[in-house]
């Protein structure tokens, strides 16, 4: 579902592990121009699929014989788009989530958005890690975790999915897989504003250390497992997010840094940077679960990097602040 970069990529790992896959468009003439030239029209037009994948914009036509259903839609545009093509899914396929986030409306996770709209009574997996969409069109190394309360359907994906260019490895921590991939997101926008405004490679680096460490705290919360948050899908896709050269969420953050206004940088982006919508939305999920407490000290980068996105905070400002918040020990856990 979802003919974006990372829907690209990852038919092309199941196509070349020799299973026959089919792109789900939202439009005749992407899925026309996918099928002629095994090439998107406007994403890493560079690359080319391989044959066996094919794309169509009619969803009968692709969801009617899946054996898996492979979700790559932005968080934000995932509840519409799965409501209208759920009467297409049939019941008892698995559902595979590749996408990263929270949605702003309900404060959710994918696994909520997933439940809600194509119920309950169907297995659900999720696939994260650092994975950027060309290096796995160039089959560059690649590891992932896919996470599911379904030990067999993660071990089933795995052998789909798995090569000696994609490592795919299995977790039944399904909440720590979503935390990680969401707050990942907004600790690149914070380390990219820091080299935007030229911090420096130790200043970032600790950022990036601290963020973690509020990704650890809101996962323990939530009841995720301490090496899941450590694991591919936590340190791993944030290290990858925060230092990687075509991590979206990361150059926003460097163009914030620099001094563009949001705005003029969302105007010019052709795919979405999850983490901006992520930040406000992982806020309002923190609020909402604690009551009474000075949460801004304990998430102090997460509501930062929302105060610099709103505009009610500067962003050398908010990052300098970072650095004079009272010190403490370095393995200090905020209780809820």
């Amino acid at each position: 579902l979802g003919s974006g970069n990372f829907a690209l990529a990852l038919s092309s790992v199941i196509s070349r592990n020799g299973y026959p896959c089919t792109i789900l468009c939202r439009d005749s003439t992407t899925a026309s121009h996918i099928n002629a030239h095994h090439s998107h029209p406007k994403y890493m037009r560079d690359l080319h699929l391989p044959p066996k994948v094919t794309a169509t914009a009619d969803p009968a036509k692709a969801l009617s014989d899946a054996t898996f259903v492979v979700h790559a839609v932005p968080v934000q545009y995932s509840r519409a788009f799965l409501e209208s093509v759920a009467p297409h899914i049939k019941s008892g396929t698995p559902v595979l989530s590749a996408s990263k986030g929270i949605e702003v409306t309900s404060l959710g996770f994918m696994q909520d958005i997933l439940t809600e709209v194509l119920g309950d009574r169907r297995s659900y997996a999720f696939l994260s890690g650092p994975s950027f969409a060309r290096e796995i069109m160039e089959q560059q190394v690649t590891s992932v975790v896919i996470a599911s309360s379904d030990r067999q359907l993660a071990e089933d994906l795995a052998d789909v999915f798995g090569s000696s260019v994609f490592r795919a490895y299995t977790s039944q921590d399904v909440v720590g897989v979503e935390v990680g991939g969401s707050v990942k997101n907004v600790i690149a926008l914070a380390a990219g504003m820091c080299e935007g405004l030229g911090l420096g490679t130790n200043a970032m680096s600790g950022l990036v250390t601290r963020g973690c460490a509020e990704m650890r705290r809101l996962g323990l919360y939530l009841g995720a497992e301490p090496t899941t948050l450590a694991g591919l899908s936590g340190v791993g896709d944030t290290f990858g997010t925060c230092f990687g050269p075509l991590s979206r969420n990361r150059n926003v953050g460097i163009r914030i840094g620099k001094g563009e206004s949001l705005e003029d940088i969302r105007r010019d982006m052709s795919e979405v940077a999850e983490g901006v919508e992520t930040a406000g939305a992982l806020v309002e999920l923190i609020k909402k679960r604690n009551k009474g407490y000075r949460l801004d000290l304990k998430y102090p980068i997460i509501f930062g990097v929302k105060d610099i996105l709103d505009g009610d905070l500067d962003a050398r400002e908010g990052l300098e602040g970072l650095m004079r918040m009272k010190l403490r020990m370095e393995s200090y856990e905020a209780t809820h």
